[in-house]
């Protein structure tokens, strides 16, 4: 499959409500919004990091949409997020997209969260430069409880390269 990047479009946003509401999807990324049935919460969502200075694309395999993917935060603290429809996961879209993701956005250092038991989200990062360098614990809304959460690095430049040292 041909997977490509472009910005989110009105469009898109459907596409994403329907995904997010996906049971066995929220279980796998734990970390969700407290009601992902709430179409009013989703929109101002949507429509608060479609202003922000976040890079947020939509993921298109062979041209249709299967998901999302963003880098977010504050400089030094930003984060890479994506979401695949289940009907795409064990394919490598999700690692493609990362992969496509890190290419536009040069930034470093860049971190990712994934559930601890995630392995497959897991495996995407990994596949994708992250390490693991710390782990957590946070409420998962999905799951309704605390659940560990390993924290992911992505050091170095866009071609892999590690950083120059400074000094």
């Amino acid at each position: 499959m041909n997977v490509e990047l472009r910005a989110v479009h009105d469009s898109d946003l459907p596409v994403f409500f329907r995904q997010m509401n996906d049971p066995e999807a929220l279980h796998r990324a734990a970390f969700t919004p407290a009601d992902p049935s709430d179409r009013a919460a989703f929109d101002a969502h949507w429509t608060r990091i479609r202003a922000s200075s976040d890079v947020v694309r939509t993921v298109l395999a062979d041209g249709d949409v299967v998901g999302s993917a963003a880098v977010y935060g504050a400089p030094g603290e930003r984060e890479v997020t994506y979401w695949i429809d289940r009907a795409y996961w064990g394919k490598g879209l999700a690692t493609a997209a990362l992969r496509a993701l890190l290419a536009e956005v040069p930034e470093r250092p860049l971190y990712a969260r994934a559930a601890s038991d995630n392995a497959a989200s897991l495996r995407v990062l990994e596949k994708c430069g992250f390490r693991a360098v710390a782990t957590a614990s946070g409420y998962a809304h999905a799951r309704g409880a605390e659940i560990a959460e390993t924290v992911l690095l992505l050091e170095g430049r866009p071609d892999g390269t590690p950083p120059v040292p400074e000094g």
